[in-house]
């Protein structure tokens, strides 16, 4: 496993690695996060992993994103005569593996595309000139010769409708794409350093894959029906070689939990039109915080069986603007509609492509039949942005609470009395949290906060999965804490304890000043500390945050913290 080649140009780079014997890794390693989309929240860069396959005949697995053409083309033709590719294995066709497919072809006319047939319907209205190809599916074999034998895996909605993975009898490796990667890069081609990816291949699968763990359990199944496997290439971030089985066994826990939720909600929207993607992943995410389970389908591609039965067993359906042209999306919406209930909830957003289905329209239909709605119709009039993808995600948020709350006050009440009325007595400080990411503000009331440590000093936060927050407090992140005055705190209590619909600002009429590190200051605070978030542990249905103090500043020398005592010890 000996690098080849490395092409340094400002922010991109390529690095070539030799991965098994006639397999190298082609990775394009983007260093600076440029994008804002929901799964990108730990702000580490990302790589494009594409590879190529040398047998008696030769095969390219994905290329990468556009913005890396020049510097992928040059890499590519220093490892091979493109002209002398057989075959191009498209394992999806989302444009940041897709992107240079067209471009290869060009280089390789007589090269075949192995995709499945979502996927080539999906590349003819990428690619402008014929091209040969050829639908593969589960059981499928390409023999490349010298062994490399390749047979293909069905593995759809990881996260798209037309993923396939792929599996090189001979090294046994298998390349995987979105699924078992991570927005992490690093010059490490491998996990080596587990304890620096963990938190991002933990974010990329609550964002991406955990909507999808129905899937991922089915894929997995046929996974262990490959036999051994040494290697996951993945399509992004380090690929999976010395701790692979402890990944692997994340993976499958965590799915399982996701497909064992009580109350699920249904995501309905087109693959790959407008932003319907990146919006239903932020609604998504917002979703899983409250323990809610998510599955997904794309409308266009999903039988009518599919989406009824899904709406049937779903406590509550989101559904993507599609289409008004795509005949299939609109007859799955119909179905939709036939078996919605009463005593679900809907939420609806646009999908921003262009020729969305009225969105009014929709909304009526399912309030006419008495489906509440969950939030209000989230209206795209610009391409989105930090915000817009803060109101998806507090969207979702606020649909998960809406189902799981009559189960939680059931939990509440089920507790011993005399063992909450003695937790309660535990008492704590009264505190603001308030964060900055992307130009985009958060916020929230905290009282489970307590110093803990002293060289460096620092402090540690309990932050419920469900809070909206909880997106601004990755570890990387800036926060403020602002202390809260005993006798002068009550209507900044009542401000940030208020209930707002998704996307409100949390700081209207608060008077506020920024911080070093860009967040707010509440001006009316006793105190506030400047900090960053270095570690994480994860507690049941809360985060525990520990904060690393850079600044801090006391407004009022006299002034006494203000204190929270409980009687009981079920709630904050």
């Amino acid at each position: 496993m000996v690098a080849v080649t490395e092409n340094v140009q400002r922010r991109l780079t390529i690095q070539t690695v030799e991965i098994a014997p006639n397999i190298t890794a082609i990775r394009s390693l983007d260093w600076d996060r440029d994008r804002f989309d929901i799964e990108f929240g730990l702000q580490n860069g990302t790589t494009y992993n594409s590879y190529l396959i040398k047998g008696d005949r030769i095969a390219l697995v994905d290329t990468s994103h556009s913005k890396f053409r020049d510097l992928y083309l040059e890499t590519l033709k220093t490892l091979v005569n493109p002209k002398a590719i057989d075959y191009i294995i498209v394992s999806h066709t989302e444009p940041d593996h897709s992107g240079l497919v067209e471009d290869v072809l060009q280089l390789a006319p007589r090269a075949t595309v192995l995709a499945s047939k979502v996927a080539l319907q999906f590349l003819e209205n990428l690619v402008h000139d014929p091209f040969s190809k050829r639908i593969v599916k589960s059981g499928d074999v390409v023999d490349l010769g010298d062994g490399h034998e390749i047979e293909f895996v069905s593995a759809p909605n990881l996260h798209w409708p037309d993923t396939i993975f792929s599996f090189d009898r001979k090294s046994k490796t298998l390349f995987t794409c979105d699924a078992f990667g991570m927005h992490y890069c690093s010059d490490d081609t491998f996990d080596v350093d587990l304890e620096a990816i963990e938190p991002d291949f933990r974010f990329y699968y609550d964002c991406l894959m955990g909507p999808n763990a129905r899937s991922l359990l089915n894929a997995m199944k046929k996974m262990r029906e490959l036999g051994d496997i040494k290697m996951i290439a993945n399509g992004h971030g380090p690929l999976l070689y010395h701790h692979l089985d402890f990944l692997r066994e994340r993976y499958q826990n965590w799915s399982q939990v996701q497909a064992k939720a009580e109350t699920t909600v249904g995501m309905f929207y087109v693959a790959g039109y407008g932003y319907g993607d990146k919006l239903a992943h932020a609604i998504a995410h917002g979703i899983q915080k409250t323990g809610v389970g998510v599955e997904v389908l794309d409308l266009s591609n999903a039988d009518v069986q599919e989406i009824q039965g899904l709406a049937g067993r779903a406590a509550g359906i989101v559904v993507g603007m599609p289409p008004s042209s795509n005949l299939a999306a609109q007859a799955g919406v119909s179905s939709l509609l036939a078996v919605a209930k009463e005593k679900q909830f809907v939420g609806l957003f646009e999908s921003f492509g262009g020729d969305d289905e009225p969105i009014d329209s929709l909304r009526r239909q399912f309030t006419e039949q008495g489906v509440k709605e969950a939030f209000s119709a989230i209206k795209i009039k610009e391409s989105p942005n930090p915000d817009t993808f803060q109101l998806c995600e507090e969207a979702g948020t606020d649909i998960g609470q809406l189902l799981v709350r009559d189960r939680n006050i059931k939990q509440v009440k089920s507790l011993d009395v005399n063992m909450e009325k003695a937790l309660g007595r535990i008492s704590s400080g009264l505190y603001i949290i308030t964060s900055q990411k992307n130009g985009a503000k958060s916020a929230m009331l905290a009282s489970w906060v307590a110093q803990a440590s002293l060289q460096p000093l620092g402090f540690t936060v309990a932050v419920a999965k469900d809070r909206a927050i909880e997106a601004f407090m990755q570890i990387g992140d800036k926060i403020v804490l602002n202390v809260l005055e005993e006798g002068n705190y009550k209507e900044l209590k009542r401000q940030f304890l208020k209930r707002l619909p998704a996307g409100a600002d949390r700081f209207a009429e608060v008077k506020t000043q920024t911080a070093k590190n860009g967040c707010p200051i509440l001006t009316e605070a006793l105190a506030y500390v400047e900090c960053e978030i270095t570690d994480s542990m994860e507690c049941s249905d809360h985060w525990i945050m520990y904060c690393s103090v850079t600044e801090g500043k006391v407004a009022k020398q006299d002034g006494v913290t203000a204190v929270r005592h409980r009687k009981v010890g079920n709630y904050y």
